[in-house]
């Protein structure tokens, strides 16, 4: 990757997809869905950890070379004279990782509402009426209150993001941290996108938000969640009444912490 690499992450149903297929109209960008990059990250740093027991030869440089050959080898072939941004949840926990890796490696980081989030997730299940998800390891039975325990839980799909973007938001490498709301990507994608490259410090580009182009179907298919990763031609706000009971919005509405910026004590770019 001979211009570098960047990263996007944040919580699920916050626009991460969309943020992508409009960088990619920047040709000199890479920018998809979420990639294997994160899993065989995480996968490396456990088989060269004591687990292993020839870790005794693997010091930390040389995992900092491997972790660092693993990223280059999934984007050589057909990325490397392309900034690369690489999509994953799980980026926001790795901030550490990340600073070591790449110093100058940026994470743009999606969020929204969290009543929404969950309402999006939900109105993708009902939709899909007929065929169980894999976000809910294909389990048909359940109510729209064991669904959202189980996406609220630590390891569930909406519990672990946000758990990470808190991490991240209060720790010692939040400086390379930005948050992007679903809220401005979607109402003011011009300013959101100019607020991206100005944090990344890459020349302006003039993106058409009215030719989105993105496609996921297989994928969303093998998950028995069609539509997960479905984005719209053109860049729109969404106004709705939600389809969660009113005690769920109520349990959740004060999630978006972001929104407080008494507690923002590292300073953090929220657009």
């Amino acid at each position: 990757m001979n211009n570098g690499i960047h990263f996007i992450s944040g919580l699920p149903r916050s626009g991460s997809t969309l943020l992508a297929a409009i960088l990619r109209q920047n040709t000199r960008f890479h920018a998809g869905m979420t990639s294997p990059v994160g899993s065989l990250l995480t996968a490396m740093l456990r088989q060269m950890s004591q687990e292993n027991e020839t870790s005794v030869f693997i010091d930390n440089e040389r995992r900092e070379s491997v972790l660092r050959a693993v990223v280059s080898a999934y984007y050589a072939r057909e990325h490397a004279d392309q900034v690369v941004f690489d999509t994953n949840r799980l980026w926001c926990s790795k901030l550490p990782t990340i600073k070591a890796l790449y110093p100058k490696a940026r994470v743009i980081a999606c969020v929204r509402n969290v009543p929404w989030i969950l309402d999006s997730i939900e109105r993708l299940v009902r939709r899909n009426h007929f065929e169980p998800s894999k976000i809910f390891n294909f389990d048909p039975t359940g109510t729209v209150y064991s669904r959202v325990e189980g996406l609220g839980a630590g390891s569930g799909m909406v519990g672990f993001a946000w758990n990470a973007l808190r991490e991240a938001y209060f720790g010692e490498e939040a400086d390379r941290l930005m948050l992007l709301t679903y809220e401005t990507l979607t109402t003011h994608p011009a300013r959101a996108l100019a607020a991206v490259y100005a944090f990344i410090e890459e020349p302006p580009f003039a993106h058409d938000f009215e030719n989105i182009q993105f496609e996921a179907s297989e994928f969303d298919a093998r998950l028995g969640a069609p539509g997960l990763h479905e984005v719209g031609r053109s860049v729109r706000p969404v106004t709705r009444q939600t389809v969660l009971p009113p005690d769920l919005v109520r349990r959740v509405e004060n999630d978006s912490f972001w929104l407080n910026p008494e507690i923002n004590v590292r300073g953090v770019t929220v657009i």
